[in-house]
């Protein structure tokens, strides 16, 4: 790979693109590279798709108009988009896009010109590609803080496949608003080294044969996830933030919590639209603080949830509901419990343990209503449960793997799979192996990569069992239960309740 190290341009050097129109485009930064035209037009249309990638202020772009191409799909009617043309240059696509900023109460959103251009030389093989961005605005007023303010940016990858290794140039334009140097301002010379820096990145990645390994938004298209996503955060985020009662880092907790309550609420959309889409309620096990539980029944979805003992914010994430088929009058959505499925043997009697099976309010068997959605979110001992207890249930899943146990409770790592293609780590051998007996539990196991701030991201749906699984043998395959009931009753007698 080409070690990066940018020349700068002067402000004696000559303009490489030539605006017909007189626009004056100052070179900024410059440097060698190795990638070739296609794998320069690749990276800069993920770029396009992706603004993310060079700002963390923005979500995603959303499409607005495209004249159609072989690269960019069928044409998409609608704001026409501000072309401009350079000397030597043949237009090869123009669209327009809308920059989504993550926080729309600071930052509005930008409508944006992409234009592609190609030059060749048909004797020496020279090819030059230019991509250029042209904000849809006309004063430094109008710029959001996300964008440099700039009527435009252009990368220019230079070609000559006879030259000596390695091969190309890729340099980075401005158009100003008014005829100034932009090579002394330093937020424009930051910004530009950090554009050159990244399309570095990924062009020599491309050369060196890196392959993305992660896809996000296969299950829910990134625009219905990240609107969702920004009005949860805007009607709770700032009073969960200020209202945190736990020892835990807030951020880290209520931005992802959030981000797994959108998405979940994007997923029911989709999964009880038919018929009369009746939401059969949901079950959250091992809880923990139980804002996620909150937060899916403050949006309007019946449901609760259960952890070995109670939490701190449980006083204020719990909902009360009337619950006339219960012994109480009133039922909890946050509840101290322990799962003890029925799968799980029991000691004989005699043997001096107690049978906790029967402990009311404490114990919990497992076997929900119909239907009742499982939610097995970081449930450490009872995520390899959960496929178990959906099919028993005959009930959806989402599983989002975190720490490694087996299914008495004990720690322990998960053998690698046969398929290393979505590697062998600790984690990742974990949710190849909850996939492989979710699978066994007869589901077609979809997986989604969730855009939550944590590393252990992985969500494997089960949305319907697709037959009727030995649950007893499957037990007796993935290493049995031993161990397990000696772990609730130490449990019970340690009080669960935590109050």
């Amino acid at each position: 790979m080409v070690k990066f190290e940018p020349r700068h341009f002067e402000e004696s050097d000559d303009p490489l693109i030539r605006d017909v129109s007189g626009n004056l485009w100052a070179p900024i930064l410059e440097h060698p590279c190795s990638f070739d035209p296609s794998q320069f037009v690749n990276v800069m249309t993920n770029f396009m798709h992706n603004p993310n990638y060079n700002s963390n202020w923005l979500f995603r772009a959303d499409i607005l108009s495209n004249r159609g191409s072989a690269r960019m799909g069928p044409p998409v009617p609608g704001v026409p988009p501000r072309t401009t043309s350079f000397e030597g240059f043949e237009l090869e696509d123009a669209l327009v896009r809308k920059l989504i900023p993550r926080n729309p109460n600071r930052d509005r959103p930008l409508e944006q010109t992409c234009l592609f251009l190609r030059s060749e030389d048909g004797e020496g093989g020279r090819v030059r590609s230019l991509v250029v961005y042209i904000p849809h605005l006309t004063s430094p007023e109008e710029v959001p803080f996300y964008h440099p303010s700039v009527r435009g940016i252009a990368h220019l990858h230079e070609w000559d496949p006879s030259s000596a290794s390695p091969g190309g140039k890729v340099s980075i334009h401005l158009w100003p608003f008014a005829r100034e140097d932009l090579r002394a301002n330093n937020r424009m010379q930051r910004t530009a080294l950090m554009l050159l820096q990244l399309l570095h990145k990924h062009g020599e990645g491309r050369v060196a044969g890196y392959v993305k390994r992660v896809t996000h938004d296969t299950l829910i298209p990134q625009k219905r996830f990240q609107d969702r996503h920004t009005a949860l955060k805007s009607r709770y985020a700032k009073d969960l933030l200020d209202s945190w009662a736990e020892a835990t880092d807030p951020k880290k907790h209520v931005f992802e919590d959030i981000a797994i309550a959108a998405f979940l609420i994007e997923l029911w959309a989709d999964m009880y639209k038919e018929g009369d889409g009746k939401f059969p309620g949901f079950v959250d096990i091992g809880c923990g603080n139980g804002l996620l539980v909150y937060l899916l029944r403050k949006e309007g979805y019946a449901g609760w949830g259960f952890d070995a003992r109670a939490r701190k914010s449980w006083s204020q994430y719990n909902i009360q509901d009337a619950a006339p088929d219960d012994t109480s009058p009133l039922r909890d959505s946050l509840q101290a419990r322990v799962l003890l499925p029925s799968f799980v043997a029991r000691p004989a009697p005699g043997e001096g343990d107690d049978d906790v099976s029967g402990e009311q309010g404490l114990v919990h068997d497992g076997v929900f209503p119909k239907g009742t959605f499982i939610i097995s979110n970081h449930a450490d001992e009872l995520t390899p449960w959960t496929p178990i207890l959906a099919a028993q249930s005959q009930s959806p899943f989402i599983i989002i793997p975190c720490c490694s146990h087996d299914l008495s409770g004990a720690r322990f790592r998960a053998p690698a799979p046969k398929d290393t293609s979505k590697g062998t780590s600790a984690y990742a051998s974990l949710v190849s192996w909850v996939e492989k007996l979710a699978r066994e539990c007869h589901y077609e196991v979809e997986t989604e990569m969730l855009r939550i701030p944590s590393t252990r991201n992985t969500a494997l749906v089960g949305r319907k069992p697709t037959g009727v699984a030995d649950l007893e043998g499957i037990i007796s395959k993935y290493g049995g239960t031993a161990g397990y009931y000696e772990n609730v009753s130490k449990l019970l007698k340690t009080g669960p309740r935590g109050h």
